[in-house]
């Protein structure tokens, strides 16, 4: 598997797990919309994040929680043009990843400085997208989705869940390796037209997923996975993600995606005396 990411001058080696922090710059994501889409909030956000063990910085300016409003490219470009630069010139040290399925949205954040590719839809939205993480030599996101954000709760239906999410992530690998894109990332899209028990039984056989040879991402933080099952709210689930981000740590996760910072860098910590590597 691969131990290390070239992002863009940068090496990011995956010898052991990661954290990526979110800081959304949207009015109406689901867990912290209207929090940080501020300069000051969300300067203040990142600092705090890196503070408490973020080693890349997930920046997003469009809602993907289902459902939500589908904005244009140029709403989109507009929350990040000025946050963007803004936190890589304050925090040179951070690794950027542009959460967007849009290639004119990414190329521009690239264009900024931003590290990473971290795509939804997998390139399925825009097809331009692999081939612009490759002429940026940028480490490209790849996340299963079905559909779009508005209309992906509709389309969650599998015979078998595990196959059917093996064979996007074959296909799509497949493309990528024919144009020369290698630092590539899967995401399980736990969540993204899925149901709970749908997204239960990826993480239950996460290590099918693990053959595939590349990093593994995972995405618990705050989803309806989590809150729906307990039958409370995306802020009263920190404990029940901590155990499963010690769950796919163990099965080998590369990169926990997360709102709580804090919380996953114990959890690490703790993976790491349980593993013997410190």
């Amino acid at each position: 598997m691969t131990q290390s990411l070239h992002c863009r001058g940068r090496l990011l080696e995956l010898s052991a797990p990661r954290i990526m922090g979110i800081l959304n710059v949207t009015p109406d994501s689901f867990s912290d919309g209207g929090k940080y889409n501020t300069l000051d909030t969300a300067l203040y956000r990142v600092e705090e994040m890196l503070d408490e063990g973020a080693d890349i910085i997930d920046i997003g300016g469009y809602s993907s929680r289902p459902g939500a409003e589908d904005i244009s490219a140029a709403e989109e470009h507009k929350r990040l043009q000025g946050i963007v630069p803004a936190i890589i010139q304050r925090f040179p040290e951070a690794i950027l990843s542009i959460d967007t399925f849009r290639s004119s949205v990414a190329r521009a954040m690239l264009e900024q400085g931003a590290h990473i590719i971290n795509d939804i839809s997998g390139g399925v939205l825009d097809p331009a997208m692999m081939a612009l993480a490759r002429e940026y030599q940028a480490p490209y996101i790849l996340m299963h989705m079905k559909g779009t954000p508005q209309t992906m709760q509709q389309q969650a239906h599998y015979t078998d869940v595990v196959e059917e999410v093996w064979d996007y992530f074959v296909e799509r690998l497949n493309i990528a390796n024919k144009i020369g894109l290698h630092d590539v990332i899967i995401d399980m899209g736990l969540g993204f037209a899925k149901q709970p028990a749908h997204s239960y039984t990826l993480l239950a056989r996460i290590s099918r997923f693990l053959l595939l040879q590349k990093p593994l991402l995972v995405g618990i933080s705050r989803k309806s996975m989590l809150y729906k099952t307990f039958q409370t709210t995306s802020n009263d689930v920190e404990d029940a993600a901590a155990a499963l981000h010690l769950h796919v740590l163990q099965a080998g996760a590369s990169i926990l995606r997360v709102h709580d910072v804090k919380s996953a860098a114990r959890i690490r910590h703790l993976h790491s005396l349980l593993s013997g590597t410190i």
